[in-house]
C-alpha cells in the first residue's frame, strides 16, 4: 500500500521477518540514480583499461644499446677482361655509311669467333649510332657517320693482348678500342670473407664500447649491411696499332660495411 503526506509519496514494505519500513519515495530515486552512476563509472574505467593495451616501457638499463659500423676488405686477381670496341664508318649516304660499320663489325665477330676462340655468347652489342655530318659552314648534310659498338668479355687473359690486336687489325682504321675493364667473375667467397671481416670488426668495436662504459655485450638486435665489390676504373685505350697492347690485371679490393645493433647488460 501507499501513503500520501506532505513530504511526498512514500512506499511500506511489511514483511513476516521484521516490522514494516517506511522509504520516501524520493530517497529511493535518489539512491537508484547514485548507483547507476557507479555502474556506468565502473563500466567505463573497465572499458577503457580492456582496450588500451599494454603501457611502452620505460626507458632503463635493458633498453641500453650500442650501435656499431664495422667494414671489412679482401683482394682478388681479375680473371676477366671486357673490352669495349666500336666499329666506325663514313659515307656520303646512310646506307653506304651503315653497312660499311656493319660488315667491318661482323668481320671482327667473326675473327673472334674463329681464331681467337671467344665464346658468342661473350660478345654483344653494346649500342649502334648513326648521325649526320654537316659542312663547317652550312647547315647542308655532307655526309654520315656510323658507328657499331662491341662489349667483347674475354676470359682468357694470357691471349687478352692478341686477342685485341686481332680486332684491330681486323676492323681496320675504322676501329675504335674505348676501354677495358678487368672484373672478377665469379667473386662470391670474396664477398663471404670480407663480410665476415666487417662483422668482426664491428663486434670488435661494440666489444670495446661496452668494456669502456662498464657493461657486457647483449644479444644482436638489428643487422644491415652495404657491400660491393670496388672495380677500378675503366681504361682509356687509344687507337690501337696491331702490336700486342701490353696489359697487367692488378688486383681488385672487395670491400663490405655492415651496421650491427648490440644490446648493452
Amino acid at each position: 500500500m501507499s501513503i500520501t503526506g506532505a513530504a511526498g509519496p512514500a512506499t511500506i514494505n511489511t514483511g513476516a521477518a521484521g516490522p514494516a519500513t517506511i522509504k520516501p519515495a524520493k530517497a529511493l530515486v535518489r539512491n537508484a540514480i547514485l548507483v547507476a552512476i557507479a555502474a556506468l563509472t565502473i563500466g567505463s574505467v573497465s572499458a577503457c583499461d580492456s582496450q588500451s593495451g599494454p603501457s611502452s616501457p620505460a626507458a632503463g638499463p635493458d633498453n641500453r644499446q650500442v650501435t656499431v659500423v664495422g667494414a671489412g676488405q679482401v683482394q682478388g686477381t681479375p680473371d676477366t677482361l671486357t673490352a669495349n670496341v666500336s666499329i666506325d664508318a663514313t659515307a656520303p649516304d646512310v646506307t653506304a655509311a651503315m653497312n660499311r660499320s656493319s660488315d667491318r663489325a661482323r668481320a671482327v665477330i667473326d675473327a673472334l669467333v674463329n681464331n681467337a676462340k671467344v665464346d658468342r655468347k661473350d660478345i654483344s652489342t653494346s649500342s649502334v649510332n648513326l648521325q649526320p655530318q654537316y659542312g663547317p659552314d652550312s647547315p647542308a648534310i655532307t655526309g654520315y657517320h656510323a658507328s657499331n659498338s662491341l662489349a667483347v668479355k674475354i676470359r682468357n687473359l694470357g691471349s687478352a693482348s692478341q686477342t685485341l690486336a686481332l680486332i684491330v687489325s681486323t676492323g681496320g682504321d675504322a676501329t675504335r678500342i674505348n676501354s677495358v675493364d678487368y672484373s672478377i667473375e665469379d667473386d662470391s667467397q670474396l664477398v663471404k670473407d670480407a663480410r665476415a671481416r666487417a662483422f668482426d670488426d664491428a663486434k670488435a668495436r661494440a666489444e670495446q664500447y661496452a668494456q669502456l662504459s662498464g657493461l657486457e655485450l647483449g644479444k644482436v638486435i638489428s643487422i644491415s649491411e652495404v657491400g660491393g665489390s670496388a672495380s677500378p676504373p675503366a681504361q682509356p685505350m687509344p687507337r690501337a696499332a696491331a702490336a700486342p697492347v701490353p696489359l697487367e690485371p692488378g688486383q681488385q679490393t672487395v670491400s663490405f660495411s655492415v651496421t650491427v645493433i648490440w644490446e648493452l647488460r
